[in-house]
């Protein structure tokens, strides 16, 4: 039988690289991205509800899926402050994974961060590892949690730090072995295409992938 998924953060580095791949799968009959913003691509299996994402309660009839992707994520700079970076990290986050877990069938899977913590003290971190916890608690089937290191692609807004940060990895990252292969560098694309595959996996219960691209 095939499947309708829905996808949040299709603008953004994963979510575009997510979403072209959602099409191509026969197993979905439909894709229904979900965002402020549509996306700038047309396809017959696709379908775009454009609203805020404090409103998700209001569309609520328009998002059943069997598998929900969440690609959201922001920083504390473009966010412009912790409340902000909070209301995107956290709270539509945790929306979208209660819309997930409506659906006895259904599946979460969600671009969380390497570090993400509860107790940490870096409020990035402790936000996502929050949201991680908040995850956890609901009543869903399967839940998919992807801590990539810096991601790698093409922004439309390129961020000096990360550039900066990419290219230390990159001469780092070969010495990046066993334990450590986690703190690599890892292309966008790497973490959507096992974001596909783990939801194709139907395992259950919880599941942290930190590995690159894994």
């Amino acid at each position: 039988m095939q499947k309708t998924a829905l996808l949040a953060g299709a603008t953004g580095l994963v979510g575009a690289a997510l979403l072209p791949l959602l099409l191509a799968d026969a197993r979905y009959a439909k894709v229904v991205v979900v965002g402020r913003h549509p996306a700038a691509l047309a396809h017959p299996k696709l379908v775009q509800v454009v609203t805020g994402l404090d409103r998700l309660e209001a569309v609520r009839g328009q998002l059943a899926a069997d598998d929900v992707f969440c690609c959201l994520g922001t920083t504390l700079r473009q966010a412009g402050s912790r409340a902000a970076f909070y209301k995107v990290d956290f709270l539509y986050v945790t929306a979208l994974a209660r819309l997930a877990a409506g659906n006895p069938a259904g599946q979460f899977l969600v671009v969380s961060s390497l570090g993400a913590d509860a107790r940490s003290r870096v409020f990035y971190n402790r936000v996502k590892g929050e949201m991680e916890a908040a995850v956890r608690e609901l009543p869903l089937r399967a839940a998919h949690i992807f801590r990539p290191s810096l991601l790698l692609g093409q922004r439309a807004r390129p961020r000096l730090a990360e550039r900066i940060g990419a290219a230390v990895l990159a001469l780092s990252g070969p010495l990046l072995r066993g334990s450590w292969a986690k703190y690599r560098a890892v292309a966008a694309a790497a973490v959507a295409t096992a974001m596909l595959e783990a939801a194709k996996s139907n395992a259950a219960g919880v599941r942290v992938h930190e590995a690159a691209g894994a």
